[in-house]
């Protein structure tokens, strides 16, 4: 039960991401019925990708460049999570999911977007602990 709400929590901060984000999309219908059963699996599927480079890089990256985010006094973190935004889009562009990702600002403005949703999804849904 615990990774389907961290699947969801991912897809749904990745999906207002996309909404708001204007280099950030998913290729595809851009409204109504079409647009959900087009897009729901290639979410999913970045949702997942998103966690898993999450879990596996972000943390080896954060080792690395500790005293840069130190001395920017944690900002740098902000660029550490617009790369696996990035590096999520160039996976998904790999296996032809119709993620984009379009530069180094709409990665840092969905980067905050996603780290927002999330906290506040999380906070809505509750902990599994």
């Amino acid at each position: 039960m615990r990774f389907l709400t961290w699947l969801v929590t991912n897809a749904i901060a990745l999906a207002v991401a996309a909404w708001m984000i204007d280099g950030i999309r998913f290729r595809g219908p851009v409204s109504g019925q079409a647009e959900l059963e087009e897009k729901i699996v290639p979410l999913l599927v970045v949702a997942l990708i998103l966690g898993t480079v999450t879990a596996l890089v972000k943390p080896v990256l954060q080792l690395l460049s500790l005293p840069l985010i130190v001395l920017t006094l944690g900002l740098f973190l902000l660029v550490i999570n617009a790369a696996m935004l990035k590096l999520t889009a160039w996976f998904a562009d790999l296996l032809d999911l119709g993620f984009r990702v379009d530069g180094f600002w709409p990665a840092v403005g969905g980067a905050i977007v996603v780290t927002i949703v999330t906290w506040a999804v999380d906070g809505l849904i509750g902990s599994d602990d």
